[in-house]
């Protein structure tokens, strides 16, 4: 057998941030013993995020402009070095059973482009097993030049050239303070949606508008079983279509030439998203 047969893999890890400091420590910790490097590309930071990230040996840092959250995601990707990489968002931890898999699959040969990885989030005081949110298999791990972020800002997920498969453990997700942040969120991503949408030139639906947040909160509580996580679980299913309500409400302000933009964008979402 050749001795370079079963020599491990290394690979690198790719974060975005903007305004992190309550989140970059534990992220950096999930991972920063398993990988060779971490790529951080900031937007412009004005807290503690990049004092934070220096901290820590492995960490490269990189700053720009923030371009969508695509865009933002891609350009981190092409400062990897390694061939192999893990895609982080700044809430977002992986777990050991998550590293324990990465390290077992590196010391062999790879037959894939890519693997999914789910996600497990907490919320409202619980981790949430129901209403959509969990597995929630998404590709994270994947081999450089064969993966792209894609989607639609912010909701954006990574496709693959090529074959892929499952990966065991889990990235936990932290992705509201409380139930103020997750309505603070939903503010800010359906303007992004929003804006999104009609700078291509999708048109507004006053059907869709009226009965979209409906369908969404039946989907969400009954059929993606939201009921069984509790009250957080309907929370998350008034949210779902509350949401889905705003998108389409900001549509129309636009529409209407009421607004220009949403007034909660950052100064630099710009156009070109």
């Amino acid at each position: 057998m050749d001795k370079n047969e079963n020599k491990k893999i290394n690979f690198s890890v790719a974060i975005i941030t903007y305004n992190e400091e309550a989140n970059i420590r534990d992220c950096i910790n999930s991972v920063h013993e398993f990988c060779e490097e971490i790529i951080i590309l900031d937007s412009l930071s004005t807290d503690k995020t990049l004092e934070i990230a220096k901290t820590f040996a492995k960490v490269k840092i990189y700053s720009q402009k923030f371009k969508g959250h695509i865009e933002q995601k891609n350009d981190a990707i092409a400062l990897c070095k390694n061939d192999w990489i893990l895609s982080l968002d700044a809430d977002e931890r992986a777990t050991p059973e998550l590293m324990s898999s990465i390290q077992t699959i590196l010391e062999t040969p790879l037959d894939v482009n890519g693997f999914k990885v789910s996600r497990l989030t907490f919320h409202m005081g619980r981790f949430i097993y129901h209403s959509g949110w969990y597995p929630q298999f998404r590709f994270r791990f994947f081999k450089k030049g064969f993966a792209k972020w894609t989607g639609e800002n912010p909701h954006d997920y990574i496709t693959i050239e090529g074959k892929g498969k499952n990966l065991k453990g889990d990235i936990i997700h932290y992705s509201f303070k409380d139930l103020s942040n997750q309505v603070d969120t939903i503010n800010k991503f359906s303007s992004i949606v929003a804006f999104t949408r009609y700078n291509k030139g999708i048109s507004f639906s006053i059907t869709r508008s009226i009965l979209k947040p409906i369908t969404k909160f039946l989907e969400i509580y009954i059929f993606k079983l939201g009921f069984l996580d509790g009250y957080p679980g309907f929370v998350i299913a008034v949210s779902s279509a509350y949401s889905t309500f705003l998108k389409t409400a900001k549509m129309y302000e636009l529409k209407r030439k009421t607004i220009s933009r949403p007034s909660n964008l950052r100064p630099d979402y710009g156009n070109e998203t």
